[in-house]
């Protein structure tokens, strides 16, 4: 069975669960790094994860999954993209549990963090591919998408908000490092796409 779906499917069913049923279970998986720090409640880095905010988070982080993940999961196998995705939540969690250890009031959850960096393992193997955004109907090619992503994400992190742009830049960069670290032949690969070599 597809891990994307698996994946999907695992989100889907912990966030209605939490939301609408066991609300307490929700504040327990939710990652306060101010509780992490002094309890050592580390499974927050995971499990806050699979818990979004309401439905609108979820589907937008289960709709990117969807299209990405499938393509990439074929293109790197099912123990690469498990290594990833569930890599992808550890690291994007680290700046956040940095940033917020001593704040009480801090707390974040959802999968964006590995969504990006399945997103960017994405752009790192198909960087010519064209990304589509509601309302301009020409695709961008997949490695300015990420470009500029980054630049908005690196901006956005500098003002006050809801989102959690410090998750989302560390999971793009580690969507990219770990393809070059661990799946072989990547970065010849992304050479060849523009005929480098």
């Amino acid at each position: 069975m597809s891990v994307t779906l698996t994946l999907i499917a695992a989100n889907v069913v912990v966030t209605l669960v939490t939301l609408y049923a066991a609300p307490k279970l929700f504040e327990k998986f939710m990652m306060m790094p101010y509780r992490v720090i002094r309890e050592n409640s580390w499974y927050e880095l995971i499990s806050s994860g699979f818990v979004h905010a309401g439905l609108g988070h979820l589907f937008l982080n289960m709709f990117v999954l969807f299209f990405f993940g499938l393509v990439l999961e074929r293109s790197i196998g099912q123990e690469h993209f498990i290594g990833l995705y569930f890599t992808g939540l550890l690291v994007s969690s680290l700046p956040s549990l940095y940033k917020h250890k001593d704040n009480p009031e801090f707390v974040t959850v959802g999968a964006s963090g590995a969504v990006e960096s399945v997103l960017f393992g994405f752009i790192m193997l198909f960087p010519l591919d064209p990304i589509y955004i509601m309302f301009i109907p020409i695709g961008i090619p997949s490695i300015i998408f990420g470009i500029l992503f980054l630049i908005y994400s690196v901006y956005a992190s500098k003002k006050e908000g809801k989102i959690n742009h410090e998750a989302h830049i560390a999971g793009a960069i580690w969507g990219f490092l770990y393809l070059i670290i661990f799946v072989p032949n990547t970065i010849d690969h992304f050479l060849s796409v523009f005929g480098l070599i």
